[in-house]
């Protein structure tokens, strides 16, 4: 059984990459869908925690910047948790409106491979198996 209060981490002691950066993978809270991954600091964490909304640190731009904040497609933050190295975060979002810069709802619309083996589409119709 996991003692949850001991085992659980402080801010200061997540682990960070040498630029002091932890990714944060978001995803929408009732579908599972995965919408984005964006680089979380210290102190966009504490903002994000502090706010109910989510913070990043632009690594091209070099700023902070709130997810919505000009576009009003913000993310209502409901658990961050993370991963076994406390080295990756999941955020749990409602997501108002889309998600990506492309005005697609998640950052994951494209794919570059599907195994036809393993995968199949949802809308196409299960073929039987053959019994022994």
């Amino acid at each position: 059984m996991v003692d949850r209060e001991k085992d659980d981490l402080g801010i200061d002691e997540l682990t960070y990459d040498e630029k002091g950066l932890i990714p944060a993978v978001v995803q929408q809270h009732d579908t599972g869908e995965i919408l984005m991954v964006a680089y979380m600091n210290r102190e966009s964490l504490a903002e994000t925690i502090e706010t109910g909304k989510t913070w990043f640190w632009s690594r091209s731009r070099k700023k902070f910047w709130m997810k919505g904040e000009s576009s009003g497609q913000v993310q209502d933050v409901l658990e961050i948790r993370y991963d076994c190295d406390a080295d990756c975060l999941l955020v749990l979002v409602d997501q108002t409106g889309v998600a990506c810069h492309t005005k697609e709802r998640s950052c994951f619309y494209r794919t570059l491979f599907k195994n036809a083996d393993v995968v199949s589409d949802p809308d196409e119709p299960a073929e039987e198996l053959e019994g022994p």
